[in-house]
């Protein structure tokens, strides 16, 4: 199943995080914060977000709250509006 969002905004995969502390910590999901950073997976066809040049494969920062969560094929994913992308990672 493929997702295109529409408009300004955009279908993000957010990375894992690690469940397990350094000192070895084992940490439950619900003691875990959430996660705001991950990878664009597609992009709307909206004026504002191509003015950003964003583009699929991208790492990116997003508001820790912002978006619209979703599980397809017992996967995560975030919609999130342009004006929620906060940084993209190089």
């Amino acid at each position: 199943m493929t997702i295109k969002p529409i408009g300004d905004r955009l279908l993000v995969s957010p990375t894992k995080e690690e469940g397990v502390t350094k000192s070895g910590i084992f940490l439950p999901d619900t003691a875990q914060e959430k996660r705001a950073e991950g990878e664009i997976i597609s992009i709307g066809g909206g004026e504002k977000v191509s003015k950003l040049g964003l583009s699929a494969g991208q790492k990116v920062i997003f508001g820790k709250y912002g978006g619209d969560e979703i599980k397809i094929d017992n996967k995560e994913y975030k919609i999130l509006n342009h004006d929620d992308i906060l940084a993209v990672i190089e």
